[in-house]
């Protein structure tokens, strides 16, 4: 046993080495000021992305939320690729004044091959036209002032945006709080650090924007694995670019409530990670001996740290069915597994409870469901264990989580009057 305290005490040394810097970004993220770069401010003329897939439930609010902008609605065009839908998603987008393109393919399918075809048809039919491109999911919903705060912000030279994200339905369950708890963090404790060291942040999902410069670099959208956003991310990292963060823009999207849907959507995500590690990790690893921290950071989020602690739990069965053959004490590896799962939990515990403290008003839930959900983040988490092993094995496609909740569903939200 002495041989798994010595292979426990490497992984431990090795985490901490890939992770630390992380837990540097918090003091970072809460203290430092980003030095406001000097730009003119300027109107530009975007154009609005969402793919949809059956999303007559929610688009209506989407568009409405955008109508609803303190921006000059002169500048916006709304664009909808309706995927293979079966519903009234076309017909509802158009009667919200989107200009609708339906796709219909069942091979090609995923939210990638959707853009690529709307931005296809947006080359052809409006070359030139759009200074910047939003992209979001149907689901979402903007706070009045979203695309006025992401005008500023791209006004200062960024070629890439992303922004905070929060959530519609942090109370529906353990499941959705976990997600939320997640994407909170990351805006504030990731992303936000990064904005302040001008290092390059990551996408996470939807609520981004891309300048035509980027436009015309990709022709069309050519990022296809299973987690696109990853992918457009490390492209852009890997070609030098970097990410900026617009804090004071705030999204917000649904979250599955089921565990079922939440294993099925991870597991794809977990699926991602690796095909983007395979297909990108020479071009980082290289980038990250050539100095470039961004390169280090986007190596670590997508060799994430579940890889180790799942080698650790194995190597601890495995040396505590040895010792139980052998003769040694069992109860030592047992005891090694707990103290990794308390330590774990503990780690977890601490980002999930200082992102509750710091976004408390943010998070739209009621008080015990923020202290409840705070004590199953850790679980939520842990979750991503046997998630990441299934995914190894078998064929994970893309496939839509339904969304339900419309605005008139959201009263804490509606209450903030951002629609």
């Amino acid at each position: 046993m002495h041989t798994l305290k010595i292979v426990n005490m490497v992984i431990t040394i090795v985490f901490m080495t890939c992770y630390f810097y992380q837990f540097v970004y918090i003091p970072i993220a809460l203290f430092g000021r980003k030095r406001k770069k000097e730009a003119k401010l300027k109107e530009h003329n975007f154009a609005v992305l969402i793919c949809a897939r059956n999303e007559e439930k929610v688009i209506r609010d989407l568009l409405n939320s955008i109508k609803s902008q303190d921006y000059n609605h002169d500048k916006i065009t709304v664009f909808v690729a309706a995927d293979n839908c079966t519903d009234h998603t076309a017909s509802y987008a158009r009667e919200e004044g989107a200009v609708v393109y339906e796709r219909f393919n069942d091979e090609l399918v995923g939210k990638g091959y959707a853009l690529q075809e709307l931005m296809q048809y947006i080359h052809k039919n409006y070359p030139g036209v759009f200074d910047g491109f939003f992209v979001f999911d149907a689901d979402n919903l903007l706070r009045k002032n979203y695309i006025t705060e992401m005008n500023r912000k791209f006004s200062e030279g960024y070629d890439v945006l992303t922004s905070y994200r929060n959530s519609k339905n942090f109370g529906s369950s353990w499941v959705s709080a976990g997600y939320a708890l997640w994407f909170l963090r990351e805006s504030v404790y990731l992303n936000g650090a990064r904005d302040v060291l001008n290092s390059s942040c990551n996408i996470s999902g939807t609520g981004f924007l891309f300048s035509k410069a980027i436009a015309n670099e990709i022709v069309d959208w050519p990022f296809h694995m299973l987690t696109e956003d990853l992918e457009f991310s490390a492209y852009e990292i890997t070609k030098g670019r970097k990410i900026g963060y617009c804090g004071s823009a705030e999204l917000f999207d649904e979250q599955p409530i089921t565990f079922r849907q939440s294993w099925r959507q991870r597991k794809r995500w977990a699926r991602g990670y690796m095909q983007v590690l395979i297909g990108y990790g020479k071009k980082l690893i290289k980038g990250m001996f050539r100095g470039n921290f961004s390169c280090f950071d986007m190596s670590m989020n997508i060799m994430p740290a579940y890889i180790l602690s799942i080698a650790s739990i194995i190597l601890g069965i495995i040396f505590g069915i040895r010792g139980a053959i052998i003769g040694e004490d069992a109860m030592i590896a047992v005891q090694s597994i707990g103290e990794l799962a308390f330590n774990l939990y503990s780690v977890m515990f601490f980002m999930g409870l200082l992102t509750t403290i710091t976004e408390w008003n943010k998070i739209h839930a009621r008080t015990w469901q923020k202290i409840i959900y705070l004590l199953t983040f850790p679980v939520f988490m842990f979750s991503y264990f046997p998630i990441a092993i299934s995914s190894l094995f078998g064929k994970v496609e893309w496939k839509p989580i339904e969304h339900t909740l419309s605005a008139d569903k959201l009263p804490e939200i509606k209450a903030q009057k951002m629609l």
